[in-house]
């Protein structure tokens, strides 16, 4: 039986561990920079960076490595090892505070958007003290942020941790208002669900379009998929749980706080759900998350697919991220409360939230937008490419109530004040989900459901702090000028929810009728990653971004050219994989084919005089019409791949891609799935989804 309590968190540098291997003033010092963010001064990091060898060398260890997350969107690592030679021609085990705190990776291969030539090598990697060192196959990995040698942000972690201390400034300015002086800090928390796949590894290597893309490019829908709900919540097969039973006892010797698993709705789709963290340590797990899932997988003969949407016509794999904000002493800022005064800040910050959502679709949108997620959103069960909050009937009714000025008679209440003593109290679970909502209030936190499975949570989340940051801050310079404090609380609530209304909509997402609907409140319908990115380094989402020192406008505008750069080099792979899967599989296995039935037609006419064969002729008819067209719709979409191929700019190819490319990979695949039910099993040039989703 494996002992969960002694097992958690074994292979983690955390407090506890701290506390036990450094010394009581030593541990004090550096929970002053963990808790205040104080610099760690070069005698401190020595004694820590010591304590951190000894212990990691007892693990096993014989490497370091400064564990980043460059913008590529996965971690990268470079290993040194603690070996220190001496004269006599042996070696120590060595590990400074200088190692410990600043790395110097070569940066020149990392994507930077044209902010720095390739010559220009040098970068940094700093220690983030905040998200606890680890020890991963005798490596002792140490989470740091990477900038260049100019201190540009080279990665996903370094936004984050501007974003969560904008964030933290304008909050605790808010709560002041509200008399809350003993707050000292204000972080957000995020527990991501992660959504997944699996494959046999067998099948895996018979599908180049897995292997180079992540998802297939190719395949007609099975008989039965997900249409019967008869996956869901299902029990088990052997082999996954299995999977799963190692898959927890890895992520809980690193700490991670592996709660729920289950399969999903898609046959060989499952989710596993943590319980949350401090936004920049559950961004790191995530990532470890993503790591651990796939070599487990290896392990057991499978592979752990994350593409947003391996299979087409069934579930696409989301990372539902549930965000919120808490106070150090424990208190969440989206929790409705029981008293009048709890509810006008809640409401307050729900405001703020309506505001920010409303006027940052864009930037929301941007932030999950992927080649991968494009197949995704607005599909089954992901929500709408369109923007939208679910606030459920209660909520909607009392903010309705402001709006209007009306009696809230849906909750019993004669009058609607804020702050006064007729508010009633707003149950945690007042709302069913919606799970069609990208961003739905749950209780006490957001559902951002739009996130890719594959992507980092660190883009979505530094765009959630930054946004709902720059609205407090609004808010704040507002009442702290106020006369009567009530009066203006009031006022605002009022003012911004009627202004910010539109955004708010509690019902059926995947109705087709939504999207006109939403086009005649003005909200955004951005449906592909050229159409968001269209609006990224607009005046004001450049001015909400340097404002709250998350981004500096170079920043920008290189993630910009980064985004698109990627888009673009992700549809090629897909491109020249299906356009070589054409010719090497698709096309000599149907020829195959005819050749075979039509030989057995001159042989079944050789044995049986005057047989008409009509069966066969009308296949062999079939099969060759449909090789002629997707011969035809080939060439057409190898001609559009060289005009994105040479477009002159990274926009123009991203354009072309989407709305030429895209299209006619789309006109390519129908053929084939037209033309796979047809083949004999012996023929089929590789495994089709019954075989994928249904043998695991």
């Amino acid at each position: 039986m494996t002992n969960v309590p002694e097992l958690f968190g074994s292979m983690v540098f955390n407090q506890q561990t701290m506390k036990e291997r450094l010394p009581k003033e030593t541990f004090k010092a550096l929970k002053r920079t963990l808790d205040n963010g104080e610099p760690l001064q070069i005698d401190v990091a020595n004694v820590v960076a010591h304590a951190m060898k000894e212990w990691a060398i007892e693990k096993g260890a014989t490497h370091y490595s400064h564990w980043f997350q460059p913008l590529t969107g996965v971690t990268a690592e470079k290993h040194d090892s603690f070996i220190n030679p001496q004269d006599d021609g042996t070696v120590i085990m060595s590990f400074s505070g200088k190692e410990l705190v600043k790395g110097e990776p070569d940066a020149s291969s990392f994507p930077s958007g044209g902010k720095r030539e390739t010559f220009e090598a040098r970068g940094y990697t700093v220690w983030d003290p905040t998200s606890y060192p680890f020890v991963k196959e005798h490596t002792l990995c140490i989470p740091t942020a990477f900038c260049s040698y100019n201190g540009e942000a080279l990665d996903k972690k370094t936004p984050l941790l501007r974003s969560m201390e904008a964030l933290n400034e304008q909050a605790l300015r808010i709560l002041k208002l509200f008399g809350k002086d003993d707050v000292t800090h204000v972080n957000t928390t995020v527990g991501p669900e992660q959504e997944y796949f699996i494959v046999d590894e067998k099948l895996y290597f018979e599908r180049k379009d897995l292997q180079m893309t992540g998802r297939t490019l190719f395949g007609a829908k099975p008989s039965k998929g997900q249409e019967m709900d008869d996956q869901y919540f299902a029990a088990l097969k052997p082999r996954i749980a299995k999977y799963m039973e190692e898959l927890n006892e890895n992520l809980w010797k690193y700490g991670i706080l592996s709660k729920t698993e289950h399969n999903e709705a898609a046959p060989a789709q499952h989710e596993m759900a943590p319980i949350f963290s401090t936004t920049n340590l559950a961004a790191d797990q995530n990532q470890l998350t993503m790591e651990v899932m796939k070599k487990v997988a290896r392990r057991h003969g499978l592979v752990c697919l994350l593409h947003e949407k391996p299979y087409t016509g069934v579930n696409g794999s989301g990372k539902h991220n549930n965000w919120s904000m808490s106070t150090n002493l424990g208190e969440n800022l989206l929790e409705p409360g029981d008293t009048p005064a709890e509810n006008a800040q809640f409401l307050l910050f729900l405001t703020a939230m309506i505001k920010a959502v409303d006027e940052n679709q864009d930037l929301l949108r941007i932030s999950v937008a992927s080649a991968g997620n494009d197949n995704r959103l607005g599909g089954y069960e992901a929500p709408p490419a369109i923007i939208s909050m679910y606030l459920g009937d209660e909520l909607h009714a009392v903010l309705e109530s402001i709006k209007d000025g009306t009696p809230l008679n849906a909750i019993g209440s004669s009058k609607m004040t804020i702050g006064v003593d007729v508010l009633p109290p707003i149950p945690k679970d007042s709302t069913d989900r919606n799970r069609t909502s990208p961003f739905a209030f749950t209780g006490n936190r957001f559902e951002f459901r739009s996130v890719g499975s594959s992507l980092s949570i660190s883009g979505p989340n530094t765009t959630i702090d930054a946004m709902v940051a720059y609205t407090l801050k609004q808010f704040a310079d507002e009442l702290e000028k106020a006369g009567d404090f009530e009066t203006a609380l009031a006022d605002l609530i009022k003012r911004e929810v009627t202004a910010h209304w539109r955004i708010i909509f509690n019902g059926n997402g995947y109705d087709s009728s939504w999207i006109e609907e939403a086009k005649n409140r003005g909200l955004l319908n951005l449906g592909s990653t050229p159409d968001a990115m269209e609006h990224y380094l607009a005046e004001k989402n450049v001015k909400l971004f340097t404002e709250m020192g998350v981004y500096t406008e170079d920043e920008m505008k290189s993630h910009y050219e980064i985004k698109l750069e990627k888009y673009s080099k992700m549809l090629n792979i897909e491109v020249n994989t299906m356009l070589e899967m054409i010719s090497k599989d698709i096309l000599p296995n149907v020829f195959r084919y005819i050749k075979d039935v039509s030989q057995a037609v001159i042989n079944l006419k050789s044995v049986v005089p005057g047989a008409k064969a009509q069966a066969e002729s009308k296949l062999l008819a079939k099969l060759d019409s449909l090789a002629d067209r997707i011969s035809d719709e080939t060439d057409r979409l190898y001609a559009v791949h060289e005009e994105a191929r040479k477009a002159e700019n990274v926009t123009k190819s991203a354009r072309i891609y989407a709305d030429k490319v895209v299209p006619q990979m789309a006109a390519v695949r129908k053929i084939y799935d037209e033309m796979e039910p047809l083949l004999g099993e012996d023929y089929k040039p590789f495994p089709s989804y019954e075989d994928l989703m249904f043998r695991v």
